[in-house]
């Protein structure tokens, strides 16, 4: 309440720089922008901005504060892919559910940027392309990371070295959200269709397949931990030739068989999971293993991506 006017608003607040944030800037004058950016030039639905504060006198940390949207969100712990409202679907609506979730990516990734001013998502570093500026800004996070963890990890760097041996024919860069999953998109409490896309703090200027490479390996992700545990989950949603083939349809773009993307989705997960492990230490819920592989809890799934297993 302010000013004798009342809404319901969220207060996205950056991290105490003393709790071992997950990334080493977070730039909220970015996600603001992002946001702004693609309310205003597509119909891929966010939520309404208010006010960004860049001082940290009020909190403590800057913030932006924005409009709060009702809906329903896929659950992380324990995954959606097990006794959630999206598991609960019939297979009609998860089929409706995937294909307006490819089509929020292909709505973001619609917006010309060439007309509109995108600079603030390059990444300011050594590279020709938007993707080896992309690569090269994870090769930094992951030294970031093994630095202060005092560790480093075989199976990622093992991913480094098969990206750029098998660096692909590299298509038309687009705004990229970053971090494009299902769980960071809010659907209708009474259907399937998407009402809010949220977590903006990894987007970026990259090719389109990289979105959708993370937004499938983050699912194959879930069903890899549920499948240790004897659980089916969901093994006919998000597939990666299914998701291609809608965003071909949506967009008449042929993405190809996103297993060059799928690797690097899984390359980029691994580092921030072994980030989270690090912060997880410092809050005495967890302890170093001896293999640094197993922080980040799904090496054998990334390593037989590597191999070429995986794809059987």
């Amino acid at each position: 309440t302010w000013n004798d006017e009342t809404a319901a608003l969220v207060a996205r607040v950056a991290p105490d720089p003393a709790d071992v944030p997950v990334f080493p800037t977070y730039d909220l004058e970015m996600q603001y922008e992002v946001i702004r950016t693609v309310g205003e030039h597509s119909d891929v639905p966010v939520p309404p901005l208010r006010w960004l504060e860049t001082d940290d006198t009020a909190l403590g940390v800057p913030f932006f504060v924005m409009d709060r949207v009702d809906g329903r969100v896929p659950p992380d712990i324990p995954p959606y892919a097990m006794g959630s409202w999206v598991s609960e679907l019939s297979a009609e609506d998860r089929a409706a559910f995937q294909r307006a979730t490819v089509g929020v990516v292909a709505g973001i990734h619609g917006i010309d940027t060439t007309a509109v001013d995108t600079r603030f998502l390059e990444f300011d570093l050594p590279g020709d392309t938007p993707l080896r500026r992309h690569v090269e800004n994870q090769r930094q996070f992951y030294e970031w990371v093994c630095a202060d963890a005092g560790r480093r990890y075989p199976t990622l760097e093992r991913a480094f070295e098969w990206l750029e041996a098998n660096w692909p024919d590299e298509t038309a860069p687009a705004i990229s959200w970053g971090d494009a999953r299902i769980g960071n998109c809010m659907y209708a409490n009474d259907g399937v269709d998407p009402v809010a896309v949220l977590d903006w703090e990894m987007a970026g200027i990259a090719p389109r397949e990289v979105d959708l490479g993370w937004m499938c390996f983050l699912h194959e992700f879930f069903q890899f931990l549920l499948g240790q545990g004897g659980i089916d989950g969901l093994p006919d949603l998000l597939r990666p030739a299914d998701v291609a083939s809608t965003y071909r349809e949506i967009t008449g773009i042929d993405v190809g068989d996103l297993r060059w993307s799928q690797i690097y989705a899984g390359l980029r997960h691994g580092i921030v999971m072994a980030r989270i492990h690090l912060r997880q230490i410092h809050f005495e819920g967890a302890e170093w293993p001896d293999d640094p592989d197993q922080t980040f809890m799904f090496a054998d799934l990334l390593n037989a991506m590597l191999d070429g297993t995986a794809w059987d």
